[in-house]
C-alpha cells in the first residue's frame, strides 16, 4: 500500500517498466509515443508505472520515476518473493484513472476494480483501459508480436515445417524489412528497435513501425542464422515467416537482424 499524488491510500495489485528498452506493447510502437500516450515527457531514465485501487476499488495507474524501485519489485515477484511497493509520493509524476493493462487480481477486502469517473484525475480525459479483444489493429498487432516472443520455440518449429514460402513475395512483408532496414541507416525514435538475451549467445530483437512487427531471434553459438516472423495491420491474425532472401526481393535475413541488434536499445 501506498499513498497516491492526492495523498488517498493506493493498494498496489502490479507494476510495470516504462523505458526505452522495455514497455507494454499497448501504449505505442516506440518509448516516446508510449510516454505520450499517459501524458508524460519521454524521459530516457524511464518510468515505474504502478497498477492499484483506491479504498473505494476504483482503478489507477500511477506513473513514477523511481525506476530502480520499480524494477526491484518485478524483479522480485518474477522469482515468487514477497516485496512491498511503496514509491514515495515525490517520485509521484503523474496519476491516471484506469489501467492499461488487463489485470486478474483484485485486493482483498476493497470494492470490486472500477473505473473513476471521466476527468477524476484532473486530466479530463477517459479513464485508461485495456484494449478490446474484438478486432484488429495496431495495439492487437503489437500484443500478437509479444505472443510469438513468448511462445518462439512454438512459432519457429511451425515456420520449419511449413518452409515460410507462403510469404516470399508478400508486398507489405517486403514494405516492412525494408522500413526496418531504414532503421540501421537512420536511428529510429527510442525503443523502436529493442534487444533482449535469449540464451546460447541468441537476442530476441523487436522493432515496430506504420502498420508493421517483427519480431526474431539472432543466430547464436549453435550456428544457426537467425529468423523473424512479421504482423501487419492489413493481415488480420496473420503471422508471417520470413524467408532469408529470395523472390520479392528481401534482404539477408541473418545481415538485417545483426545490424538492428546493433542500432537496438538494450536493457541496462
Amino acid at each position: 500500500m501506498s499513498e497516491d499524488e492526492g495523498g488517498g491510500s493506493l493498494w498496489v495489485l502490479t507494476a510495470v517498466l516504462l523505458t526505452p528498452a522495455g514497455f507494454p506493447s499497448v501504449l505505442g510502437d516506440d518509448f516516446p509515443e508510449a510516454c505520450a500516450l499517459l501524458g508524460v515527457a519521454p524521459d530516457p531514465q524511464g518510468y515505474g508505472l504502478v497498477l492499484g485501487q483506491d479504498e473505494e476499488g476504483a482503478r489507477w495507474t500511477v506513473v513514477v520515476d523511481d525506476v530502480s524501485l520499480v524494477a526491484a519489485a518485478v524483479a522480485a515477484w518474477d522469482c515468487g518473493m514477497e516485496y512491498d511497493l511503496s514509491p514515495d509520493e515525490r517520485t509521484v509524476v503523474a496519476s491516471l484513472a484506469g489501467w492499461p493493462l488487463e489485470l486478474t487480481v483484485a485486493a482483498s477486502g476493497l470494492p470490486e476494480p472500477h473505473d473513476p469517473e471521466q476527468g477524476a484525475d484532473g486530466t479530463g480525459r477517459v479513464p485508461l483501459a485495456p484494449p478490446s479483444a474484438d478486432g484488429w489493429g495496431p495495439v492487437q498487432r503489437r500484443l500478437g508480436a509479444d505472443q510469438v516472443a513468448r511462445e518462439w520455440a512454438e512459432w519457429s518449429g511451425r515456420a520449419a515445417a511449413d518452409g515460410g514460402a507462403a510469404a516470399a513475395a508478400h508486398p507489405g512483408l517486403a514494405r516492412a524489412l525494408a522500413e526496418a532496414g531504414a532503421y540501421t541507416r537512420t536511428p529510429p525514435p527510442a525503443g523502436r528497435v529493442r534487444s533482449a538475451f535469449a540464451g546460447e549467445g541468441a537476442r530476441t530483437l523487436r522493432a515496430d513501425g506504420p502498420g508493421w512487427s517483427l519480431v526474431a531471434r539472432t543466430g547464436g553459438t549453435g550456428g544457426t542464422g537467425g529468423s523473424a516472423f512479421v504482423l501487419l495491420d492489413e493481415e488480420p491474425g496473420e503471422v508471417l515467416p520470413v524467408p532469408d532472401g529470395g523472390p520479392g526481393g528481401l534482404p539477408d535475413l541473418p545481415g538485417l537482424l545483426e545490424a538492428l541488434d546493433r542500432v537496438a536499445v538494450r536493457p541496462v
